[in-house]
């Protein structure tokens, strides 16, 4: 049901890429000087198949899902806050509504599974699998059936963004208790204890951080023997949400379109994404550093580098979207630019 995920990227276009790297050579200033700006720049250039890289139509959607595990305490916050924040999404009052409406982005919002539906609110897409998945602590996150659903809602937010023209796309999260599952997942993926990997998530103080590593200690002995391949996994701890990141992250990849990373949650998706395909992992960028611990051991096990360091960890896609500027001034470094030639400066 889900052969559409092992499909190949999208190929660079490479004579593309290798041209904007020989135009950083020729432009006025030591090669090398504007650090990583000189790459993003070269690997937009291959992803357009352009000499004159554009991010002007950015796509950023925001996935909504409770997750069962919330029973368990997990969270800083009561369940219901999914469902709340999903309204002020879309009447435009959260961090990622406001950098959304200042960057000129598309913003959207898809219900992937939040408890008790949001078709009572305007304006928010429903991708609904069900009110939350199951409590992962005593039976698997979802279903084969559910596990589809939201990965192909991810699929379908990618259509989406093309058929408004996108140039880029951020996923963002919401969903109480979602940084239990991503922790989880990180655990099993990268074969480490929760202890080593648990944080804060919303804010819990030092016991709360001991009872959710129990809590997803637990459940990673439960599931670990039954776990045979990354959609396995994602079914068992994973949440629709996350279900619906690691999707789009694939689709876009094999459509071509450049994909800005967030933090922790977001993060947790790609590192899936790169392991059930991992030619998808290339049209990725990365937005920041999250303060979560377990951000950082996924950004090395993927060979990012994240574009800054804010001490953030909101989630909501408000770390990609932070850092979108960057890529903006790369792409306008590029083209604007003069090279040695045409302002007549002597080089080196």
């Amino acid at each position: 049901m889900l052969d559409w995920v092992y499909n190949p990227a999208k190929p660079f276009a490479m004579a593309a890429y290798q041209h904007a790297l020989d135009r950083q050579l020729r432009l006025t200033k030591p090669p090398g000087s504007l650090g990583v700006l000189e790459e993003i720049a070269a690997r937009l250039c291959g992803m357009q198949n352009t000499d004159k890289p554009r991010l002007a139509r950015i796509q950023i959607s925001i996935f909504a899902a409770d997750h069962g595990v919330a029973e368990e305490n997990v969270s800083a916050f009561p369940q219901v806050v999914t469902k709340e924040m999903v309204r002020n999404f879309a009447n435009g009052g959260a961090a990622i509504s406001v950098l959304a409406k200042h960057l000129g982005a598309e913003l959207e919002v898809v219900d992937v599974g939040t408890c008790g539906g949001t078709r009572d609110i305007k304006g928010v897409i429903d991708a609904h699998v069900a009110d939350g998945t199951a409590n992962f602590m005593h039976a698997p996150a979802m279903t084969r059936m559910q596990l589809t659903a939201a990965v192909e809602a991810g699929y379908a937010a990618v259509e989406r963004a093309l058929d408004r023209g996108a140039q880029l796309f951020i996923a963002g999260d919401m969903g109480i208790a979602n940084s239990t599952s991503a922790t989880a997942i990180t655990c099993s993926l990268l074969g480490k204890s929760a202890r080593e990997i648990v944080g804060p998530g919303t804010g819990l103080d030092r016991a709360g951080i001991i009872h959710k590593a129990a809590v997803i200690q637990c459940a990673l002995d439960l599931h670990s023997s039954a776990i045979k391949s990354p959609l396995d996994l994602l079914q068992r701890l994973g949440g629709f949400e996350i279900a619906a990141m690691t999707g789009a992250y694939i689709a876009a990849a094999q459509h071509g379109l450049p994909v800005l990373i967030d933090g922790f949650i977001s993060s947790a998706a790609a590192l899936l994404a790169s392991r059930i395909n991992a030619s998808s992992s290339g049209w990725w960028f990365y937005g920041h550093t999250s303060t979560e611990p377990g951000h950082v051991y996924i950004l090395h096990e993927l060979g990012a580098r994240p574009l800054v360091n804010l001490g953030m960890r909101l989630g909501e896609g408000s770390g990609a979207a932070v850092a979108l500027p960057l890529l903006r001034q790369a792409c306008i470094l590029h083209t604007k630019m003069a090279t040695f030639d045409q302002a007549g400066v002597s080089r080196g």
